[in-house]
């Protein structure tokens, strides 16, 4: 498995890919709001480019995807069906937390992916929350280099 930074031609293909995992797995607890905020969000050139993607490929096929705002906020992050549970999502977040500018990480996760968050370490900062249609648990990742329990 590889994982690296992803080109810009290269993000249509990782687009594609969180569209897919998200319909299958997180959109069947959303409204039809927070669908459609959700796509709004991957169609949107203006919040993209704001984004940088990173990929996690077997042979020449893209296998896992996730996207920073900055290098501290996690905006979207999906494996494919077929390699989760299999150390794809692990292989792209300590990408991500090995080039971190600062000691924390948080994301909003989906009521879906909080037990894959909370396994990599990530702990809940408040309740669910509801924000157009998107519900979403904000947590936090504490990437203290001297705490190998990452504040568990």
């Amino acid at each position: 498995m590889e994982i690296r930074l992803l080109a810009p031609d290269e993000r249509t293909l990782a687009l594609q890919l969180a569209l897919d995992v998200f319909m299958r797995f997180v959109a069947p607890d959303y409204s039809d709001q927070g669908i459609e905020t959700f796509l709004s969000y991957v169609e949107s050139d203006a919040a993209l480019n704001k984004l940088t993607f990173y990929g996690a490929f077997e042979g020449n096929a893209l296998i896992g995807m996730l996207a920073t705002r900055s290098t501290n906020h996690i905006s979207l992050f999906f494996v494919d069906e077929r390699f989760q549970r299999r150390g794809v999502g692990r292989g792209l977040f300590e990408l991500v937390r090995s080039g971190a500018s600062s000691d924390v990480i948080t994301v909003h996760s989906s009521p879906y992916a909080k037990p894959v968050y909370e396994k990599l370490g990530f702990s809940a900062i408040s309740d669910e929350q509801l924000s157009n249609g998107i519900r979403y648990i904000p947590m936090k990742y504490l990437c203290s280099r001297s705490d190998s329990t990452n504040g568990r």
